[in-house]
C-alpha cells in the first residue's frame, strides 16, 4: 500500500503529469461527445413535453448541468488554489488556474440560459432572484480570480493572491445551493435530491443525469488540456519543458 500511494504522488510533479494529462485528454473528450449527443437527444426529442411549462422547459437540460458545474468547478477551484496556498505545490497553482476559465464559461451558460428560460416562465429575461443574483456573483467571483491573478507579474504572489479571493469566495456556493429555501425567490426548488425522489419523469432525469457526464467530461478534457498549456509556460525554464517545446508535444 505505501508504495502504491508512493507511485501517485509522483503526479504531483508537473513532469510527471503532464504525459497522463495527455492521455486522459481523448477519452475525456470522447465520452463528452457521446454523452452529450445522447443526452441532447433525450432531452430534446425523447423526453415528454411538460404539463406546466410546456416545450420551454427543455432549457434545463443545458441549464440544470451548466448551473451544477458553476459551483462544483468552483469548489474544486478553491480547493487545488488552497492546497497550493498551504503547501506551496506548483501542480496545484496551475490546476487552480486551468479550472477558472471553464467554471465562468459553465457559470455564463448557466445564467444565459436561465434567462432564455424565465422570459416565457417569469415574463422576464433577468430578475433580481436570489439564486439568480448569488450565480452572478459567482460570474464575477471567476472574472475576479483570473484578472487578480494576471494583474501580479510574479507567479508565487499571483497564486497566493488569487487563492485568497478563492477561498473567500466559497462561501457563495452554500448560499447558491440553499437560496430557494432560505428565502422565498421565483426560482424553483431542487428537482433531484440525494434526500428524496426525483421529481420528475425518468425520462427527464436521464437526458439530465447524461448531459450533466457530458458537462463534466467536457469539463475534465478542457482543463486537462489547459493545464498542460501552464504547464510548459511556467516550466519553460526546465530541460523537459524545453525538450517537449522542441519536438511540438
Amino acid at each position: 500500500m505505501p508504495s502504491r500511494l508512493i507511485n501517485w504522488f509522483r503526479f504531483g510533479s508537473p513532469q510527471s503529469f503532464y504525459p497522463l494529462a495527455g492521455r486522459l485528454v481523448p477519452w475525456f473528450t470522447a465520452i463528452a461527445v457521446l454523452t452529450g449527443a445522447a443526452g441532447l437527444w433525450v432531452g430534446f426529442f425523447v423526453a415528454p413535453t411538460d404539463a406546466q411549462q410546456g416545450e420551454a422547459y427543455r432549457i434545463i437540460f443545458v441549464h440544470v448541468p451548466a448551473a451544477w458545474m458553476s459551483m462544483f468547478l468552483y469548489v474544486i477551484m478553491a480547493f487545488w488554489a488552497g492546497v497550493g496556498l498551504a503547501f506551496n505545490t506548483r501542480l496545484s497553482a496551475m490546476m487552480a488556474h486551468a479550472i477558472a476559465p471553464t467554471g465562468a464559461m459553465f457559470t455564463f451558460l448557466a445564467l444565459w440560459s436561465g434567462a432564455l428560460w424565465g422570459r416565457p416562465t417569469w415574463g422576464a429575461y433577468w430578475v433580481w432572484d436570489a439564486r439568480l443574483t448569488s450565480e452572478l456573483v459567482l460570474f464575477f467571483l471567476y472574472l475576479g480570480y483570473m484578472a487578480l491573478n494576471a494583474a501580479i507579474d510574479d507567479p508565487r504572489r499571483a497564486d497566493r493572491a488569487a487563492a485568497v479571493l478563492a477561498l473567500v469566495g466559497v462561501v457563495n456556493v452554500p448560499i447558491i445551493y440553499f437560496s430557494v429555501q432560505w428565502w422565498n425567490t421565483l426560482h424553483q426548488g431542487a428537482s433531484v435530491s440525494l434526500t428524496r425522489a426525483p421529481s420528475m419523469a425518468m425520462t427527464m432525469l436521464t437526458g439530465m443525469l447524461l448531459m450533466a457526464i457530458a458537462f463534466w467530461m467536457y469539463g475534465l478534457a478542457v482543463v486537462l488540456a489547459r493545464v498542460r498549456a501552464i504547464m510548459l509556460e511556467r516550466e519553460a525554464h526546465t530541460d523537459w519543458a524545453r525538450e517537449l517545446k522542441e519536438v511540438g508535444q
